[in-house]
């Protein structure tokens, strides 16, 4: 525990130099906030909004939120911060239920801003929209889904992509690194900024026009897409030989190279709020 403390620490110190900590309070401030405590109900003592972020395993989430069930007020949310687990598995049974809610944030959190408001089917509105009210308010992009569903939003578009990639290298289309440009110097400068439906609209001249333009031609090349793939067998040994000459797989290639994307999202979040401030 106190390990995370001071990684928290030397983070938020890194994060006040270069004038990209959050809120109004210096790190030393926000530091003298932050408890570390191991007896649950001592730890949720007088809070509002509680973020549940343990590993991604079922049983373990469920046995925290039946003991938080037990514990809890009826005015407190219940958060998780789930990527995948549907509300309706974590949640059902509680007599808390309709507090209880998924906020999936996204790695890493502080530069990349979105959340995932996920609501249990019995999740009073309420709760969802206080969750969103508290989101927006420390500065995170929060979305809403009307319902649960597999995978949430993001590793929808996500496996979406991903799927489609590994059928291009799989059939000998392009290399594993080519397929890798298309998206980073290609679809992914222009996602940086607007999503996939905004491009529709100013791809023409507006969606409807958009529509009566590509649908055929999008139709007929969406038609040809294989099916779901294994992610085993050959691609598998051809992406990971591609992708492990550019960077190895050693623990300290892989954390500089983490190091090197958190940089890069930095710089991105830094102009954006730039942007957004013009």
């Amino acid at each position: 525990l106190n390990v995370s403390v001071v990684s928290v620490s030397k983070q938020m110190k890194e994060m006040e130099k270069s004038g990209f900590l959050k809120g109004a309070l210096s790190a030393e401030q926000q530091l003298a906030l932050i408890s570390v405590c191991t007896d649950l109900k001592a730890a949720v003592e007088g809070a509002t909004f509680i973020q549940e972020c343990t590993p991604e395993n079922l049983e373990l989430k469920k046995k925290i939120f039946g003991q938080l069930d037990l514990i809890v007020g009826d005015s407190v949310i219940l958060s998780s911060s789930t990527s995948c687990l549907l509300p309706s598995k974590l949640f059902t049974g509680l007599k808390h239920v309709k507090q209880c809610i998924v906020s999936h944030p996204v790695n890493p959190p502080y530069f990349v801003p979105l959340v995932e408001i996920v609501p249990h089917p019995e999740t009073d509105p309420s709760t969802t929209e206080r969750t969103y009210a508290l989101m927006k308010k420390i500065g995170q992009s929060p979305v809403k889904l009307n319902r649960e569903i597999e995978g949430f939003v993001l590793n929808r578009l996500q496996y979406a992509v991903i799927s489609e990639a590994w059928r291009l290298v799989g059939e000998g289309i392009i290399s594993p690194t080519d397929l890798d440009l298309v998206m980073s110097d290609g679809l992914g400068m222009r996602y940086a900024f607007i999503g996939p439906l905004e491009t529709m609209h100013l791809n023409a001249e507006g969606v409807s026009n958009y529509c009566e333009r590509y649908a055929e031609g999008m139709r007929l090349v969406l038609n040809t897409f294989g099916p779901v793939p294994e992610f085993s067998g050959e691609t598998v040994q051809k992406v990971n030989q591609a992708l492990s000459e550019k960077i190895p797989v050693v623990p300290k290639v892989l954390d500089a190279r983490r190091k090197w994307r958190d940089e890069c999202l930095t710089g991105l979040a830094k102009l954006k709020t730039q942007m957004k401030s013009d």
